[in-house]
This record gives structure tokens, sequence and C-alpha cells, in this order.
């Protein structure tokens, strides 16, 4: 017997919920209240699309930007552009005109779809950019111009079109969308994402054992649409008829809040720094929203500090997911719950949580490795560390256009994490290779000792990095954001790492600031930290 060789096309899955649940609401945030469609309107809406991208000469393969917040208009390009064998091509609203500039160019995107509010960050690339032969402008209702030539409104663009697309029948192999990583030395470099890697990643993150996304779930998706296309969030979504929110520009702590009140939220993702900021504003407003919906949050980009986990369940019951994933791998690599094993039925509250403070256990159809500098593998004992590695089905093979060989190794991803793993499975990232002080021949975790200093109720927010040191190479120095009416004592933050730390380990000074610079995908930007600590001349205390 045979079976069916279907390929696995992202047509076949993104208009599974508007056919099967088509009343089920698209909710975007906007400046007077509420946008709200159906998903049977937004999946006519983005055949509209499709249609019209084809009525202007786009073919098959044909690269499309969007340069959009998280809005309805955005998951119609999400679901059209992909099912017409085009690619979709987020760029990143926070990266400079240098980086613009170079990722259109090298991706050759011939439209870009752009927020009317987002213009004016477009504006010193016209003439710089000769492959954009449109913009289509997606208005909301606050203005914004362009000087570029050939510019059309959305609405306009898809208006006279039919609300019926004949989807191509193209290659599983076939790309689908594309996304940059902000690169912290040379170019940023293109991940390309085929209908096959993003439909089995699809498939995965529906799991129950992964992120359990469900077509009960109300979803407020907060992590970028323009990031690792938005966790493959919006796609999943779409397949299972799932609720989706998005907050558009309104990228704030209360608005996330409304949003979660108003649209029965009982999911949401976003990384560390979105999540304390919504603590932060729910501890200054302890009776103002009501979370009663609301069931997981999903954290990923950088690790949460326990503490923080910890809060939101004590506080609400609302269980913290952290994942672990790169853009490289689509980006789901890993998730850690607090019981993600029949076997661990019987574990304290305080295992539970030591369990959510690794990165996680890796996806079902994904294969992870640690390695020595000599590629040998290392045993899971918890105490061998290496450079972590992945393969798998939707983990990226090369760079768009872009090989850099030392990134691959025979099949692998060489992610430049530093990494354990331990008998029962569980990845726990030691740090970014970058990111590892190594002091006196010895290494020290910046990440386990920011996650130890955020357990002080004092400090909000912490980040560590390294410094030059004549005698010792490098020590590590942290910077902290006080908690709102405290003010920093450096000795009881030293005394409090002491507890878990050697010695040599602790941090030489502990600095407190106004604010800690985030890079484009909102996470701390350590390489940003050390170059102002360079800039202002900083000399580390000779303490020793």
């Amino acid at each position: 017997m045979t079976m069916q060789n279907t390929p696995l096309l992202m047509s076949r899955i993104l208009g599974r919920g508007a056919e099967l649940d088509p009343e089920v609401e698209v909710v975007t945030a906007q400046a007077n209240g509420t946008h709200r469609q159906t998903l049977k309107q937004t999946w006519d809406r983005a055949q509209k699309v499709a249609n019209a991208l084809k009525s202007r000469g786009i073919e098959t393969g044909d690269r499309i930007g969007s340069f959009m917040w998280n809005n309805y208009r955005h998951l119609e390009l999400y679901q059209g552009v992909p099912s017409m064998g085009c690619v979709l091509h987020t760029l990143n609203i926070r990266l400079s005109p240098t980086d613009l500039e170079y990722i259109i160019n090298h991706a050759g995107d011939r439209v870009i779809f752009a927020d009317e509010d987002l213009l004016p960050l477009l504006e010193p690339l016209w003439g710089k950019i000769p492959c954009v032969e449109l913009l289509v402008i997606c208005r909301h209702g606050e203005g914004g111009e362009s000087s570029f030539a050939n510019q059309i409104d959305y609405e306009d663009f898809i208006a006279d079109h039919p609300a019926a697309y004949d989807w191509p029948d193209i290659p599983e192999t076939a790309p689908m969308g594309l996304c940059y990583t902000s690169g912290t030395t040379g170019n940023p470099k293109g991940v390309m994402y085929t209908n096959r890697s993003t439909y089995l990643h699809t498939l995965t993150e529906s799991l129950t054992d992964s992120m359990g996304l469900s077509a009960l779930d109300s979803l407020l998706g907060i992590v970028p649409m323009f990031h690792a296309m938005g966790w493959g969030l919006p796609f999943a979504a779409s397949m299972l008829g799932t609720k989706q929110v998005y907050p558009h520009r309104f990228m704030t702590p209360d608005s996330f809040l409304s949003l979660m009140q108003q649209e029965q939220v009982t999911i949401s993702a976003g990384v560390p720094t979105i999540w304390q900021g919504v603590r932060a504003t729910l501890e200054a407003n302890p009776d103002k929203f009501d979370l009663s919906k609301l069931q997981r949050l999903t954290c990923g980009g950088s690790a949460p500090p326990v503490e923080m986990m910890r809060w939101y369940w004590e506080t609400f019951g609302v269980e913290m997911i952290q994942g672990w994933g790169m853009t490289e791998t689509n980006p789901l690599g890993t998730l850690s719950r607090k019981i993600s094993k029949r076997s661990q039925f019987a574990l304290s509250e305080d295992q539970q949580f030591e369990n959510i403070a690794k990165a996680g256990l890796a996806m079902p159809g994904l294969e992870i490795e640690i390695f020595d500098e000599h590629w040998n593998a290392l045993p899971h004992d918890c105490e061998a560390v290496g450079e972590l590695c992945i393969r798998g089905p939707w983990i990226a093979s090369e760079y768009y256009n872009d090989p850099q060989p030392e990134k691959f190794h025979k099949g692998w991803l060489v992610t430049g994490d530093v990494a354990k793993i331990d008998a029962d499975q569980y990845i726990i990232i030691c740090d970014r290779c970058k990111d590892m002080i190594k002091s006196g021949g010895e290494w020290i975790s910046s990440v386990d000792l920011e996650n130890h200093i955020v357990a002080m109720p004092e400090i909000a927010q912490a980040a560590v990095v390294a410094q030059p040191h004549p005698k010792w190479d490098e020590r590590p120095v942290a910077m902290v954001i006080m908690a709102a009416g405290e003010t920093l004592d450096q000795a009881a933050v030293i005394k409090h790492c002491s507890q878990i730390f050697a010695k040599w380990q602790l941090p030489d000074e502990v600095i407190a600031v106004e604010s800690l610079p985030l890079g484009p995908t909102g996470k701390i930007e350590k390489k940003t930290i050390r170059a102002n600590l360079e800039k202002e001349g900083y000399q580390l205390p000779d303490l020793r």
C-alpha cells in the first residue's frame, strides 16, 4: 500500500480556521478603540491581496516586504503571500537605515507594505533600493506620507480583486518566509523558511506537549511579527481557528493588560522585558485588571528570571513557559514547563520551578547536542559545558545567498550558545559565547548572575557584562535598574550573590542606571553596554 504524496504547503492549512470557525475574531488595537474582523474575512482579504499582487506581475518566488506592526493586515500578508507561492520578508522596524538598505537589496524585495506611522523610517532609503517597485501604505486613520514615487493605499490596492485565489501547486521545498538576524558583526544574515519547514513547525507548535495552542484559546500576539515570523504563532493560530488579538503600535503594558481583559486572552508570548514591564504595572495597579482568563505566558529571547515566573504563578496562577530558539530555528527549539513528563507528577513546586529555569526539552523532530572544540559530543551529565548545536526539519542549513560554512557543521547548526544537558535531557543555556566572562581562566555565566540579582525585590532588571582587567583578563560588572522608590545598596547585592556564587564569580561593581539598551527584538543589548562603558573610559575598581 502506498500513501498519498501530498506536498506540505502552507496554503493547505492557513485557511483551515476560517473554514471551520469562520466567525472567530481577529482584533487589533487602534488609536480609537479596536478594529475587528472575522477569520473568514481575513482569509478572503488574504486572497484579494494575492490577486492584487499577481495583477502587478508578482510571480512565484518573488520577495514581498512588510514593514508593519502586529495587526490584521499583517496577518493577511502572513496568509496570502506564502499561499500564492511568494516569500514574505518581514522587515524589522527597529533596524538602522543602513541595515534596512542592505536587507531590502539583498532580498530583492519587489513590493513593500508599510504602516503609515512607520513611513518616516523608510524615507532615507528611497533612491537606494532600486528593486522596490511599489509601496503599499496601510492606513489606520492617523496620517503619514511618503515621497516614494509609486505608492497606493492598501484598501485601494485590494478593492477590485476577487476574494478567491487558485493557490498554486508548488514544491514543498519552495521558500515562503525570509527573516534576517540582527547580526552582532557584519551584515545581517537571511534565513529562508520553506513551506515544508514552516508546515512542520506549525504542527509541532500546536502540540499539547509544546505550547499547547488550541482553537479554544484567545492569543495576544506581542512578539513582533517581524521577528522570526512572530515565533510562528500567526500561522498556528490561523490553522487552528484561535482568536487572535494584536496590539498594533500600542506596545505598552497598559495596552497589553487592557486587551487581555477585554478580549479574554488565555495565552500570550513575549520577551522577558515585556513581562517585567507588565508585572510592574500590575504591582502598581493591583485591582485594575481582571486576568482571570489568562492561563499561560510564553517567554523567549533570553532567560527569564525564575523569581518572575514564580511571581506570575503565585499571584495569578499563570504558568510561564520558557522557550529557546533562534531565527535560524524557525524559531521553536526547546520548551520548558512546570511539568513536562509523567514521571514529574511527584515533583515539589520548588522542583517544578527548577525545571522552568532550564531552556527545556527539544521539540519532537529535533536533535540537540553539545560539542567540545574538537567536535566530540559531550556527556549529558549537567556538568560538561559545550557548544550547543541543533538539527532537524525546520532548522536552517545555510544563510540566504551567504553560506557562512563556519555556522554549520556536518548537518548541525552551530548556535553560538554555550550549554549543558542534564540526565533528564533538559538543555541549560549557560550563556551566549560572546557574553561568557572569562576571568583568570575560569568561565562565569552572566545569565546566572543576572537571574540571581533580579530575584532581589529592590531590583527590576539587571545586565552583567565583562570588562577587561589587567590581571584576570575579564571581570563581571552588573548594571541594574532599581524598582520604583528603591536605591542601590551595592554591598547588599554582593552579599546576595555570595549566597550561591564563589568569591571570584561576584561582580566587581554594581552600577544603578535609568535604562538598559534594548536590541531590535527587545533583548538587552550587552554589546552596546560594553561599548558605552569603553567609550566612557570606565575603569574597574582595584579590588584584588
